[in-house]
């Protein structure tokens, strides 16, 4: 009698984990960009305009940021897909990752050397568009390079990098508010150089050719839609995140004239004021971080980690917007920086689990992105009349609640996505 042997049981194949020193390069890259483009956000940008146009320094701000915005919202979706079909022998992502800062530092050059607001704005349109290239093409490497047991982590520590370039632009700029040259030269060709090392670890690949439609103007117009009814989870996610982004745009954005305006810093020393706060919220930021990333993989949940999380930015919102003193503002700020840790640590893993298509992903993920640059855009927009309100152009409290409220309904939002958990 034949004895028929037991079949071993199935495996399911394992995508190996990404090599270390790619995710260090990545981080790296990552805290770089944001360098480059955030330090003019919370900091230095609003010293300079400040310094050119003291008396109406808030619409200036506002007009300054929103025109770079608004070319950031387009450049991002738009260099991504040109990421995706590029066929050049040095692959489909280095030439946006370091061309893209190299214009950025060009741009910022422009911001630091000019003269009047106009000139500010041209220099920052472009500082926007060429680190947008670069951002969108990095971020497109999520998906691109690291496998999924492994993006919760990874997407934490991607998040951690932003604050981390938060507080480090914030020292570098109290260390240099004696030349506006250095302020924004430093920080900038810092993300050159991280950039490049990047490009030098990466392992690309051209896309191969004929694999994509040809990108014409049409199909640039098509970039910037996802169908709701085939993709509607990657909607909810982009609106979850839109709206979350709106409400810490109203502190990133907004901090410093809350710090001159209620605290009374001045222009020279307001850069001290913003990297002490900067300094509490990324204590709570890397705790955030930490727990928030590991935690999401490990139980393989992303949803009630970014609900969670919209509801601590909301609270820090609303103690931020009644603070009466800096120490007050320093406990929105831990809050603040907690709440955020989590989000940023798992929202990007999120949106990779709901992709529409994971091989056109830099233009996916370029359009998600319309989520963080566009609230840059509208928050300056939006604020002036908001602050408006009473007179006095600086009723920052009813900026900040309505900051919380936006804050809310994106992360009761994301309950809405139903292909990840």
């Amino acid at each position: 009698m034949t004895t028929v042997q037991p079949r071993p049981p199935a495996t399911t194949p394992t995508v190996p984990d990404a090599p270390t020193r790619l995710i260090v390069a990545m981080a790296l890259a990552q805290l770089g960009a944001y360098l480059t483009i955030l330090t003019p956000v919370i900091v230095t940008m609003s010293i300079r305009v400040a310094q050119i146009a003291p008396g109406d320094k808030a619409a200036a701000l506002g007009a300054v940021l929103s025109v770079g915005a608004v070319l950031a919202l387009i450049g991002n979706p738009f260099f991504g897909a040109l990421s995706d079909r590029t066929t050049s022998r040095f692959g489909r992502r280095r030439p946006w990752l370091l061309g893209g800062m190299v214009a950025g530092f060009a741009g910022l050059l422009v911001v630091a050397l000019g003269g009047s607001i106009p000139v500010l704005t041209a220099g920052w349109a472009l500082a926007q568009l060429g680190v947008n290239a670069t951002l969108a093409t990095l971020t497109a490497l999520l998906p691109d390079q690291i496998p999924a047991q492994q993006r919760g982590r990874v997407s934490g520590i991607l998040g951690l990098m932003t604050s981390v370039a938060i507080l480090a632009g914030s020292a570098l700029a109290a260390a240099l508010a004696g030349s506006a040259l250095l302020m924004f030269a430093v920080p900038s060709a810092i993300g050159v150089a991280t950039v490049a090392l990047l490009v030098v670890v990466l392992k690309d690949r051209p896309a191969e050719k004929g694999h994509f439609a040809p990108y014409r103007f049409k199909e640039f117009l098509h970039t910037f839609y996802v169908s709701p009814r085939r993709h509607p989870d990657f909607v909810w996610n982009i609106v979850s995140r839109f709206l979350i982004w709106m409400g810490l745009a109203s502190v990133t954005t907004y901090q410093a004239y809350l710090l001159i305006d209620r605290f009374g810093y001045t222009t020279g020393n307001v850069a001290t004021g913003i990297l002490l706060a900067t300094l509490v919220s990324t204590g709570g930021l890397v705790v955030g971080s930490a727990a928030g990333g590991t935690l999401s993989d490990r139980l393989g949940r992303r949803k009630p980690f970014v609900l969670g999380a919209g509801l601590v930015v909301a609270v820090a919102l609303v103690v931020i917007a009644f603070a009466g003193s800096f120490a007050v503002f320093l406990v929105a700020s831990l809050i603040f920086g907690l709440g955020q840790g989590v989000y940023l640590a798992v929202d990007l893993a999120l949106a990779t689990d709901v992709l529409p298509d994971p091989d056109d992903a830099a233009k996916d993920m370029g359009v998600l992105n319309i989520a963080n640059a566009l609230p840059q855009s509208l928050v300056p927009i939006l604020a002036a009349p908001i602050l408006a309100v009473g007179g006095g152009n600086a009723n920052y409290s009813l900026l900040f609640l309505c900051g919380a409220v936006v804050a809310v309904a994106g992360s009761l939002l994301v309950r809405m996505v139903r292909g990840a958990r």
